[in-house]
């Protein structure tokens, strides 16, 4: 949530800082504003889209040095005076913050010889550097001065007027820095400057930037060190649309290409073994007793989804935590529990506050991520790379393909070193995974019979998602998918609940979207399906070759085939159900690539 954009170098900075709001749109927000920065600060900000702030910009400037902002309201609603940047007293000093000060009000008690014209917590920030500035601090030292006074998160910058300097620093909110020629970039993802350059320096907690023209000085507890300067494997034009509508579209029929990159070079499908490049000790793994996965959101699902192979084809006991309910209890020995984080982001607050109690508590930690450089890499034991690609879109859609993708791979890589897992269970996942992409593909070329569905079911308000084993996160994932970008009301529970109490909202207007596949218990799903048509329900399936005869019995609505793929079909199977989200919601006419109140990356608990 919140995006950062700035800019010192030779080159017009406005059109920079402007195409780079535009590129943060996605994180969510609902507000914008940029200061650019001369002998004097020039700050515009509005409330809404990009679109009505860059309405009010000038046409052009000569100022080469800026700052913009993207903000997701948390103090204050979304209105001009609450948009970053934030200024001091004198117009002088202008901040871009992503986080939380959780001191601000004891601040602003202490500055209350200051005009305060906003209701957020960031605005302390200028006014206290301004009171460093004002009793003859440098402008280095005066902003150091402020930070020392600030408790909570941040990834901020800061600009001065008459400065031919931002100073920058983060806090548990990624930020980070792109190196070009005569110029520097700063974003709070580098898709806010991905055109410009794909040489990359990732801040750490506690970094403090000084950052001109010429590029970046690191300070580190006070000491200069060496910027460490990564490479981006991927293209611009990977974060454009690619003549799609949305890019949740576009991101829905990448998955083919997305999961060829994931198990590149990673399957030995003629030996049924997996290569994973971790470095965690075959006698740990051969000790671990449990493993607990941490995740929010769709993650989570993609976390179900793993916690259900390693327990019935590993036989490892496995629990999955929403990370922000998470706390390392229970009586567990650290020595042999090994907790797996799920973050697209790699910055998703809870979950790393989950891994961080984790480590407390002395427990191996490993993460499964899509960012390089991000800071659930810098602070587990251990990495495993799900190699997606950038997601722009809010509801993730590749990301959960891939992580369950990845996470399957871990599964059977544990199960190897464990000695396990089945010889026959290896072999038939691992040429399952090869088989994925071109399973999926088969989907994705059904997208007009599930428009047409979609359509029809459009005026629908309710929608259930059933399904059992691995087609119980499948149906939670379906449901979040719709209600995330519809904004219809939707539920995804395993089958067998339905006549624990959801079976008395089944109405002939309440569409049930059912997991009939292998790896999904069909025959015992088939009778909740009864149950549901018994009540005039529509039932649109999921089924695949062996399953078919189930449901021929059952008169479904509509009936989506999956191709044999033993337990990886329910993953296949999403596809079609984000496809319906996506249909659902664009015959409604919704934002659906920045779905309303809701962030791309949740950086703050």
């Amino acid at each position: 949530m919140c995006g950062i954009i700035g800019y010192i170098g030779d080159r017009p900075a406005l059109p920079i800082l402007s195409t780079g709001l535009a590129n943060l749109e996605y994180r969510g927000y609902d507000s914008a504003g940029v200061a650019l920065t001369g002998a004097e600060l020039s700050v515009f900000k509005k409330s809404g889209e990009v679109s009505e702030l860059q309405g009010i910009l000038p046409d052009t400037t000569e100022h080469q040095q800026g700052i913009g902002h993207t903000r997701w309201s948390t103090h204050g609603p979304p209105t001009d005076e609450n948009a970053h940047p934030h200024t001091d007293c004198s117009g002088r000093v202008a901040v871009v913050h992503n986080g939380i000060i959780e001191n601000y009000d004891a601040v602003r008690e202490e500055l209350s010889e200051h005009t305060f014209g906003s209701d957020t917590d960031t605005e302390v920030i200028p006014h206290l550097i301004e009171a460093e500035l004002d009793s003859g601090a440098e402008p280095r030292a005066a902003v150091e001065a402020a930070l020392d006074r600030l408790e909570g998160t941040y990834g901020l910058v800061v600009t001065i007027a008459g400065v031919d300097e931002l100073y920058a620093t983060r806090q548990d909110s990624p930020l980070a820095i792109g190196h070009g020629d005569d110029e520097t970039f700063i974003g709070s993802d580098v898709t806010a400057f991905l055109e410009h350059t794909r040489d990359v320096t990732y801040l750490e907690d506690g970094d403090f930037a000084v950052i001109d023209d010429a590029g970046v000085s690191i300070y580190r507890d006070d000491e200069l060190v060496e910027p460490s300067i990564e490479q981006l494997t991927y293209e611009a034009d990977a974060a454009e649309k690619s003549g799609y509508e949305h890019y949740m579209r576009k991101e829905i029929h990448e998955q083919p290409r997305a999961l060829r990159q994931t198990i590149s070079g990673r399957l030995d499908p003629e030996n049924g073994r997996v290569d994973l490049e971790i470095d965690l000790p075959q006698e740990y793994l051969r000790s671990v007793e449990e493993i607990q996965i941490v995740a929010c959101g769709t993650s989570n699902y993609a976390g179900r989804y793993a916690a259900a192979l390693l327990e019935s084809v590993v036989g490892v006991r496995t629990t999955v935590e929403v990370a922000s309910e998470y706390e390392f209890v229970g009586g567990r020995d650290p020595w042999r529990t090994l907790v797996i984080a799920v973050t697209q982001s790699g910055e998703t607050a809870d979950t790393l506050s989950a891994i961080r109690k984790a480590s407390r508590a002395g427990a191996r930690t490993l993460a499964v991520t899509n960012t390089l450089g991000s800071t659930i890499v810098r602070e587990t034991d251990e990495s495993v790379f799900i190699r997606a690609g950038p997601e722009i879109g809010v509801a993730a859609t590749k990301t959960f393909a891939s992580q369950v993708a990845t996470l399957t791979i871990l599964a059977v890589y544990i199960g190897q070193t464990r000695g396990t897992i089945q010889y026959d269970t290896a072999v038939e996942l691992v040429r399952s995974l090869q088989r994925l992409p071109s399973a999926v593909q088969t989907a994705l070329d059904r997208e007009e019979q599930v428009q047409a569905v979609a359509t029809e079911f459009a005026e629908k308000d309710a929608f259930f998602f059933v399904g059992r084993q691995f087609g119980r996160p499948v149906a939670l994932e379906g449901a979040l998918k719709l209600k995330e970008i519809s904004y219809d009301h939707a539920e995804g529970f395993a089958a067998g609940e339905l006549k624990h109490g959801p079976l008395a909202l089944v109405t002939a207007e309440t569409p049930v979207l059912a997991i009939l596949t292998n790896g999904a218990r069909p025959a015992e799903t088939a009778n909740n399906v009864k149950e549901v048509q018994a009540r005039g329900a529509p039932v649109v399936g999921l089924t695949s070759e062996s399953t078919q005869n189930a449901a021929e019995s059952l008169n479904l609505h509509t009936e989506f085939p999956v191709p044999e793929m033993g337990p990886l079909e329910p993953l296949v199977g999403n596809v079609y159900w984000q496809l319906f989200a996506y249909h659902v919601a664009n015959n409604k006419g919704r934002s659906i690539d920045r779905p309303r109140n809701l962030a791309k990356s949740v950086t703050v608990e």
